[in-house]
């Protein structure tokens, strides 16, 4: 990430690794060209790969001999290390590892037509200069040679580019070639990095990345946890980086339309910290982060970088509204075209302040109070995108043409494809959520206003059951009040009316929609976007962007909401074991798609395969905390 946490850029695209043994050479890697061919084969030496902890771990059978491969990372560090060890052999092996190198954006891939990288030899290993203007970086080795090249590798075939009708080739370039030879025992280990500092590079270790996991399951408290659960721990912390700040001020009032959101004047930059929302793709998200802080933080024991977060994002409120996006380019405004990411907000404050592991945290409910009163106001009040109380009835509604506010918020071109507009379920749960946590937080400091916005609560809950329940179903409806009248679809919104905080259903009430959910949404991995029984069902996430998005809301499953699910499930039966027993199946997926995480979705249809992104953020921390909620 050149400018933390965005920026992100691919430099070492891959490796052609060689073991000599015996007088035999051994290709170790294996790449897929155009054409369908697939060379070397290395991958048919793997004898075993497994994940300890988030390091992978790949060993190679070469005759009588066992060759390891590791790969970790330097945690604060744009530094990535590839380490070889000799567990067996009846002599010495000679490796041979030519980087092949890029310089790309991660939404992006590089041909090698016009351009050659700058390669200079320094003691080591090599630094690159890929252009003018590019960042350098180095790969070096502690031990062996290195040996100048230079030369294009063409046409590199990604299948996943395929898959999703994207540009899908790309061409590497070889730097030269590092040597060395390891006696059984023996370790060898290659550094790519962008830091300057040769002896913190020198002084980097496996052993240092090991230990760091041990710190974070021991902050969490899992040493001894299930598996699974250490899994979870691990995954989180991927998430968690930092983020530089500007100060917000207020934004002018031709600047409250569309994408792009104002609000966040340039200036001197602070240190922040944010989540992002999941990998490869996004950045860092309003709604996102605000849904995954307490699995990602505070059930992770991290209740100080939770706290930074949500200082951090208070900077950014504008209009009563957090942002629903931080665009990748630095200087480029923030999106404020979101309904749910600040309600979201306010209880993800409600969380750390009494869910925080210890004594209520005043500190925080001091600075961000304040901010609290100022989002409630700004909603009762109407703000942007037509986001406002409705006084008759005290919900919120939401909508403006060509926008797409909640977190279904899938478009193609100028088509919404799940608009919602008007009174969506989950905002209205949410709006009575944020409504009841600001009442309760003035209650305990003795505010008069307090009376109020539980009155409010009062009047916003009698309108949600009456005008949400269904005479011909179990089922809530998914918005009221739209353009075209109610929308009846059966979708997973409403199981927020059970698992929120402040449940708005009576015990039968919450029973049926269990039930209804359970019945026609619920998957494996997530709840289904759609019910299958809908004309307008898509059971596969597939094809091109055009595609993708019109499946992305309207029968994919997320695995984010089998956290809500779970919590529901307890709420409603009290039975932990039962409610436990829905997340199981997550074991086995964190050895598929983004291995040792979990992926954003899956398939409607069985058997559900992962889709989007390889590592999610919320799906994780739901999941995580909703198993500490069990346990």
């Amino acid at each position: 990430a050149l400018t933390p946490c965005v920026g992100r850029t691919v430099m070492l695209g891959s490796l052609i690794e060689q073991a000599t043994y015996l007088g035999i050479t051994y290709d170790l890697s294996t790449n897929e060209y155009t054409g369908g061919v697939i060379a070397p084969s290395g991958y048919r030496l793997i004898q075993s790969f497994e994940l300890r902890g988030s390091l992978p771990v790949w060993v190679f059978a070469l005759g009588d001999a066992l060759l390891e491969r590791r790969i970790w990372m330097v945690h604060g560090q744009n530094t990535t290390c590839v380490g070889y060890r000799l567990l067996r052999a009846s002599g010495p092996v000679s490796l041979t590892m030519t980087p092949l190198i890029t310089y790309r954006g991660f939404h992006e891939l590089t041909s090698g037509n016009g351009w050659v990288p700058d390669i200079e030899t320094i003691a080591g290993g090599a630094e690159v200069h890929a252009y003018t203007g590019a960042a350098p970086y180095r790969i070096l080795a502690g031990g062996g040679s290195f040996t100048p090249g230079g030369a294009w590798w063409w046409n590199f075939l990604h299948r996943q580019e395929t898959a999703r009708g994207l540009d899908d080739r790309s061409d590497l370039y070889a730097i030269g070639s590092f040597a060395g030879t390891l006696s059984t025992g023996e370790s060898f280990t290659l550094v790519a990095t962008m830091e300057t500092v040769a002896e913190l590079i020198a002084s980097v270790s496996l052993a240092s990345a090991e230990a760091r996991q041990v710190q974070l399951l021991h902050e969490a408290g899992a040493l001894e946890s299930e598996s699974t659960i250490r899994q979870l721990v691990l995954a989180a912390d991927q998430f968690m980086v930092r983020r530089a700040i500007r100060g917000a001020t207020p934004a002018p009032a031709d600047a409250a339309t569309g994408e792009d959101g104002a609000g966040v004047s340039p200036g001197t930059s602070e240190a922040g910290r944010s989540v992002i929302a999941g990998y490869h793709w996004f950045n860092d998200w309003g709604r996102d982060t605000m849904i995954a802080l307490p699995g990602l933080a505070i059930a992770t024991g991290r209740i100080a970088a939770a706290a930074q977060i949500l200082r951090t994002f208070a900077r950014f409120v504008v209009d009563g509204l957090l942002p629903n996006n931080f665009p990748d380019d630095a200087g480029v405004l923030p999106g404020y075209n979101t309904v749910d990411a600040t309600l979201w907000y306010v209880l993800a404050v409600r969380a750390l302040y009494f869910d925080g592991n210890g004594p209520p945290n005043e500190s925080l409910l001091d600075d961000l109070l304040p901010v609290l009163r100022d989002i409630i106001e700004h909603h009762i009040a109407g703000t942007r995108f037509g986001i406002a109380m409705d006084p008759a009835d005290a919900l919120l509604r939401e909508g403006e043409p060509g926008l797409q506010l909640t977190w279904m918020d899938a478009r193609v071109g100028d088509y919404v494809v799940t608009p919602r507009a008007g009174k969506p379920v989950e905002i209205c749960a949410l709006w009575y959520n944020a409504l009841r946590t600001l009442a309760e937080l003035l209650k305990g400091r003795d505010d008069p206003a307090a009376a109020r916005y539980a009155a409010l609560a009062d009047r916003a809950g009698v309108s949600f059951r009456f005008r949400f329940s269904r005479t011909d179903s179990d089922h809530l409806k998914d918005v009221i009040d739209g353009p075209g009248g109610d929308d009846l679809s059966i979708r997973p919104n409403q199981i927020f009316a059970v698992s929120l905080p402040y449940p708005l259903l009576d015990r039968v009430q919450a029973a049926a929609v269990l039930r209804a959910v359970g019945r026609d949404l619920l998957t494996t991995y997530g709840l289904r976007s759609l019910a299958p029984s809908d004309p307008a069902y898509i059971g596969h996430y597939g094809g091109d962007q055009a595609q993708r998005d019109g499946a992305y809301h309207q029968g994919t499953a997320w695995t984010w909401l089998m956290g809500p699910f779970a919590e529901a499930h307890y709420r409603v039966h009290g039975d932990a074991a039962a409610a436990l027993a829905h997340l199981r199946p997550f074991a086995h997926h964190l050895h598929d798609a983004g291995v040792g995480s979990i992926s954003e979705i899956v398939d409607g249809d069985p058997p559900h395969l992962p889709g989007g992104c390889i590592a999610q953020a919320w799906s994780v921390a739901e999941v995580l905390r909703a198993y500490a909620l069990t346990r």
